[in-house]
């Protein structure tokens, strides 16, 4: 995958995020872990309460749920300010799936792609060649 310069890298399982920036130009990736990022909590509405079942999810679930709408809150709000022209969003199915019903057109508009895999505790080399070869 060739990512243009300036875009915005997230990388996200539902627990942690990982913001990176590229520096490098077309078709080298530079990626730039950012560190200061700043997440608002999200929170599960009502029906959050209920006992564990398929339909009621535990705590855990629900956890992840609420980080990954803080995940695309935040996104959102970079996409508006105009801090990055492209984003990528790399995060396991299941939490990409949870931000995608959050996305506002604005990022919609910036989303460079998204990859549905878990690569978070993976390093900056690992993550550059999986984006290489993809």
């Amino acid at each position: 995958m060739i990512l243009n310069n300036g875009t915005l890298v997230a990388v996200t399982d539902g627990e942690r995020l990982r913001l990176f920036y590229n520096k490098g130009h077309e078709p080298h990736l530079d990626l730039v872990e950012i560190e200061d990022q700043v997440l608002e909590a999200a929170h599960a509405g009502s029906g959050g309460r209920h006992r564990n079942s398929t339909a009621n999810p535990d705590e855990s679930r629900l956890r992840e749920d609420d980080f990954a709408g803080s995940v695309a809150a935040y996104l959102n709000r970079e996409a508006l300010k105009e801090t990055y022209e492209h984003v990528l969003v790399i995060a396991n199915p299941r939490t990409l799936g949870e931000m995608r019903k959050h996305y506002l057109p604005s990022l919609e508009a910036k989303l460079a792609g998204e990859i549905g895999k878990d690569f978070v505790k993976h390093s900056v080399e690992s993550l550059k060649q999986a984006l290489s070869a993809a």
